[in-house]
């Protein structure tokens, strides 16, 4: 008997909350907090603790911390960003709005990352920065390529949005010596909501950010608030993270071993449920040492748009990250010929992954790809 696919599999994506982030929010609004201040920092003094460094600057969303992070390294016009095309388009206009140019490189297929043999074939000398994209929550480890990209000055960027938690080595992703970016938002490993964080390499770095993030001004909120005046000494956003934000992290923080037991569980229950199916290739997220918030599949042959509306039919909510930003309009002028990932852009399919699902879940939705595949779709 077939099983009725729940609403639950029709989500690609959907945030899982623990039950205390409700009171934790009441909790702020109660007290009237909704600046940036004590619990936002606490936040960050949570978050460096569980990554093992000394700071963190919390900031609006991923794409802020990308922004500010750059922007903190000198990346400005003139300058290329290396970036793989293979990533949501925030990564990009992040780069653009630094006025900064992309330029757009391959990833490994088996991986949907970049490797360090394509950053140092593709530096440039306006290159000021490399921003590898940890797909699927999968480190990048781009040693190979960092005596070259010291000696030019190049500043890497990790844009770890989908990799909280994950670990390079030993270390947790954004203890490992360069700027990492985290994205905190509905449907990541962490969730405040909305919001992010960058891990700064040096006090200097992680000093800049916050004056960055806060349009500019030196002096702190509790500072300010006991002044005539302030000084603001440079350009300036206002991407602060919200409290409200930051309550909500704070209870997420408190839960978050059980976040990585279950998502790499529900990935390892999809992977043996789908070994030995034909047509089809599994990512490889190097779970041991991933946090996964995704399980992607490459669908060949040219059969993934029919198995997706095949998928959607029956209810199981498949979701494709991401088109290639090199073919996108907005992003025409960086455009050129990348066949690995234009073949990625037509093959990639995700799969519906997130902590209300469970392994029996996993298995009839590899079923249902099964019989799609079967029955012909595409062919």
């Amino acid at each position: 008997m077939t099983r009725t696919a729940s609403p639950d599999l029709a989500r690609n994506g959907r945030p899982y909350l623990y039950g205390g982030e409700e009171a934790a929010i009441a909790s702020m609004l109660s007290a009237g907090q909704y600046n940036h201040g004590a619990v936002t920092e606490e936040f960050e003094q949570r978050v460096a603790g569980f990554l093992g460094v000394s700071e963190v600057v919390a900031v609006a969303s991923g794409t802020a911390a990308l922004h500010v992070a750059m922007l903190a390294a000198g990346v400005g016009p003139g300058h290329d960003v290396l970036v793989p095309s293979f990533t949501f388009c925030a990564t990009v206009q992040a780069i653009i709005a630094t006025g900064a140019r992309p330029r757009f490189i391959e990833v490994n297929p088996r991986t949907c990352c970049v490797e360090p043999a394509e950053v140092l074939g593709a530096l440039t000398p306006h290159t000021r920065a490399v921003m590898p994209v940890l797909y699927g929550g999968r480190a990048v480890d781009l040693t190979p390529a960092r005596p070259a990209l010291d000696e030019q000055g190049v500043t890497v960027v990790e844009d770890a949005a989908q990799a909280f938690g994950s670990c390079q080595g030993e270390r947790r992703v954004g203890a490992t010596g360069v700027v990492t970016c985290f994205s905190f938002g509905p449907v990541k490993n962490l969730t405040c909501g909305l919001g992010g964080a960058i891990v700064p390499r040096t006090p200097l770095e992680a000093d800049t950010c916050r004056r960055l993030r806060g349009l500019g001004i030196i002096e702190s909120a509790a500072r300010r608030a006991e002044a005539t005046t302030y000084t603001v000494d440079g350009f300036g956003l206002r991407v602060q993270m919200s409290p409200l934000n930051a309550a909500v992290g704070l209870v997420q923080l408190d839960h978050f071993a059980e976040a990585e037991t279950r998502r790499r569980s529900l990935w390892r229950a999809y992977a043996a449920a789908l070994e030995g199916v034909g047509g089809i290739a599994l990512v490889d997220a190097d779970v041991p040492r991933t946090v996964p918030p995704m399980c992607a599949v490459r669908v060949l042959d040219g059969r993934r748009d029919a198995v997706f509306r095949a998928l959607r039919e029956r209810g199981i909510g498949v979701g494709v990250h991401y088109p290639p930003n090199h073919t996108q309009p907005a992003f025409s002028a960086w455009h050129r010929p990348l066949p690995v990932t234009e073949r990625l852009g037509r093959e990639i399919m995700t799969l519906p992954f997130h902590q209300h699902l469970t392994e029996v879940d996993a298995r009839h939705v590899a079923g249902e790809l099964r019989q799609v595949l079967a029955a012909g779709a595409g062919q």
